[in-house]
Parts: C-alpha cells; structure tokens; sequence
C-alpha cells in the first residue's frame, strides 16, 4: 500500500487544504482512536498544539474524532512538542497528538502521533491507522462516546520536568540569556524555566497571534537575536523554532552554533563522564564532515542516517544509543526526551557553561567545520526535478568532481516542495562551482 497521507513527520500541509481539513483531522482522530482502542477499558488521548490560528479548528475536529470511537481526550493548548511525548508517557495514554508544522510557516500545519512510549509512531501503525480512515470507521454506541476536558496545568508539569534534566545544586545565577521562542509553543514555557532555574531572562518571540509564528524569527531566523544578545551583552542566545523540538545557539559574540556544535560538545562531555551509550552519536548525512572529524579523533563513532529526526531516534533505539540529532538543531537525549527538544538541550549547553566557567564562545565552536553550502530550491506542482536527466548529468558530473575532497546531497523535502542541496568541499572554489552547476540545473527543472 503507498501511503499518501502520512510524511516523513506525519501529516502535513497547507491549513484548509487536503490533507489540512476539518474534516480529514476528525477522519484521522477516530481511524487513530480505532487503532488504539481496541477493548472495553478506558483509552485515552493527549492532544496538544502551537500557536497557530489553525490549530483551534484541527483541535476540536481530532477531539470530535477520537471521542467518537470511545476514546477519552486530554486538551493541553500550547505546549512543545517534547511535552506531549513525556505527558502521553506520565499521563498514561494510549496516543498522544501534536498539532504543528514545527518551522513552517503559519498558514501550513500538522498532526504528529505518538505511541504510549511518548516514540513517535511507525510506519506500520501509521500505514494501519491509514488503511482504517480510508475504510472508514464505525462509530461507537452513544453509551460508550468519549469525553474530552482541559488539562489546565500541562504547562507546568513540563516546566518542572524539563528543570530535573538540570544538574542538581546548579543555578543559572549571574547569566543573562537571550530567548527567542519564535511565537511558538513555548513562549511561555522556555523563559519560566530559565527564569525559574536563576537566569536573567530577555524573551522574544512571545507575542504569539496565530500568525507570526517563525515570521523572521526562531531557529531558522536568529539574526535578530544575534543583534539582542550584542545590544543587551547577554552571555547567550536560545533560538527555538515553533514547535520547539528544535534550538540553535548564539554566543556572546553573536555567532551562531548549529546542532552540528552543540552535539559535538555534548558527545564529548557525555564520552569523558562515562555516560555516552555505545560511544557514538548519531546524526543523519547532513551533519558536516567537521564533526565526524573531530569525533573520530576523541575515539567517538558516528552513525549516519536518513534526514529526519524520526530515523535518528530509530537507529538510537536500535542500536542502544542515548544521544542523536540533526545539524539544523533536532537535539535527541532518550535518557531525558524521546524526541527532539530544544530546550532541554540548550539546557545541556548552559550546564556546561555552569560547570566549566567558560563562555559561550569557548564553547559553541567545538570543530572547525569542513566548507558546507545549503541552498533549497521550491519547485512548482507537478514538477520533478530529481528525474530529469539534466539534474542527474549535473549530479554525477558534480561527484566526479568533488571526488574524495567532499560530498553532494540532493533530495526532495519530505515536508514542503523544496529540493534540498547540501555539498561539502576542502576547497571552498570547488565548493562554489558544485553548487553552481547542480542548483542552476534543479532551478531550470522547477
């Protein structure tokens, strides 16, 4: 069976349009609520959102949904998405649902499942519960109708937990921290607990209404905070995205360190206290070729997977590892989340700078990296770049020429219609004539 509904991380699209419908969200929730509700006992759901306008309207239509096949709905309003994986867990739900398009813009949107274990579901649960909606459901007996009500505290329950994957009997005293919540899930969760943990907090980002988020701000936009932290002299910058399972970092000099550095740091902490999981990290094909370098040279392995956060905490589980992620700041540490949260990894960095005594800049440049360009080129519906022969001729005569000396990526996003060239090059000059030739090629096929 091709699967047509689920992506890469779950569904996604533009908000009113299939598969972003009212009425696709209220088919989802009861095929999900079928799925999991398999027996007369009490079944239950936590459903939480960012801070999209369109979030109200897939809340209410996954809650009419899931009620209608007996299942019990927990509303939690904004929350990151790492909190529905940990509150699915404590809460002891069967599902848990995000509503987010993470660092998307505000007019796209998303549903994100997860299982009891607070994992992000499989495949073959997500081609199961698609092969029920597109069967259709039956409805459950009028005595057996699931309720639905607010859960008024999830906020803080996440709050309290993510403060207890801080060293104990360390404070944030004396440091002033930028935070850039990008109008997101967690404009109000991540300054409380920078705040609450001793921090001298400047947010930003957290005027959320319903359209603004990640508009040239968050994690894929930290110029603005970059000039914060210079105007405010503040020790550090947090950039999170709109779903906040996602954080890059600004030093007190204003540069930006990726999820690339921040991993490099924390593999090398976790290696030299004994706590890294079968001594490797894993990280997907885009990572540069910098931190594989560096890590190889402190005896750390590396293990590559596809793009996507979903295949980096396969091969985590998979393989016994505790640490994971992705260059644009996914940050994996099953031993707190199982899943990508920006906060609790921006947390690791600051307990560094705690313990150490070092500033941000000492620390955020872990390796040097190897020469990398990244350039997404959109290409219009019903095109398809990739199987054209003059993309396929500009891809192997690329390779050829890199050689040894670097590597090409070139690949469909699994979440928007953007082609995504990623090279590597020792010489920046080769480096430039790549990406020169490959992305006016994906760019004429568009």
């Amino acid at each position: 069976m091709s699967r047509k509904l689920f992506g890469t991380d779950g569904v996604r699209g533009q908000a009113n349009s299939w598969p972003m419908t009212a009425d696709m969200a209220l088919r989802l929730g009861a095929a999900a609520g079928r799925y999991f509700r398999q027996d007369k006992q009490e079944h239950r759901v936590v459903i939480g959102k960012d801070t999209r306008l369109s979030g109200y309207m897939l809340e209410y239509a996954l809650t009419a949904g899931f009620t209608s096949t007996g299942m019990n709905v927990f509303l939690l309003g904004p929350v990151p998405t790492p909190a529905i994986g940990y509150l699915t867990h404590s809460l002891r739900a069967d599902v848990g649902v995000m509503i987010s398009a993470s660092h998307n813009p505000a007019s796209d949107n998303g549903i994100k499942l997860f299982g009891p274990d607070g994992y992000k579901l499989s495949d073959e649960a997500e081609d199961a519960i698609e092969k029920l909606l597109n069967e259709g459901v039956t409805a459950s007996a009028p005595q057996h109708i699931g309720r639905a009500r607010r859960v008024d505290d999830a906020r803080g329950r996440y709050v309290e937990y993510a403060k207890t994957t801080f060293p104990k009997r360390r404070r944030l005293d004396g440091l002033r921290i930028v935070v850039d919540c990008a109008h997101g899930a967690a404009y109000r969760t991540a300054p409380e607990v920078l705040w609450e943990l001793g921090a001298e907090v400047i947010p930003m980002g957290v005027e959320p209404d319903g359209f603004n988020i990640n508009l040239n701000c968050g994690s894929t936009r930290p110029e603005a905070a970059a000039r914060k932290v210079l105007e405010t002299r503040a020790d550090l910058g947090i950039c999170l995205d709109g779903d906040a399972d996602r954080v890059v970092l600004i030093d007190e000099q204003g540069r930006v360190a990726d999820g690339d550095q921040l991993m490099a740091l924390i593999a090398t902490r976790w290696a030299q206290e004994g706590r890294l999981a079968g001594n490797a990290l894993v990280a997907t094909v885009m990572s540069n070729l910098g931190l594989e370098r560096h890590l190889n040279a402190q005896g750390i392995g590396l293990k590559r997977t596809p793009v996507g956060d979903r295949h980096v905490v396969e091969a985590m589980r998979a393989g016994g590892h505790n640490l994971g992620g992705e260059q644009s700041g996914h940050i994996v540490m099953t031993d707190y989340a199982t899943t990508g949260d920006g906060l609790i990894g921006a947390l690791q960095f600051l307990a560094a700078m705690v313990e150490t005594g070092q500033q941000a800049s000492e620390l955020a440049q872990v390796f040097a990296p190897v020469p990398q360009q990244l350039i997404n080129v959109r290409f219009a519906k019903g095109k398809a770049p990739l199987k054209t022969d003059l993309v396929q001729t500009a891809m192997a005569e690329a390779e050829k020429e890199l050689g040894q000396n670097g590597r090409l990526l070139i690949r469909e996003s699994g979440t928007e219609p953007l082609i995504r060239v990623m090279a590597e090059a020792l010489d920046p000059g080769l480096l430039d004539r790549v990406m020169d030739k490959v992305v006016g090629a994906v760019r004429k096929e568009s």
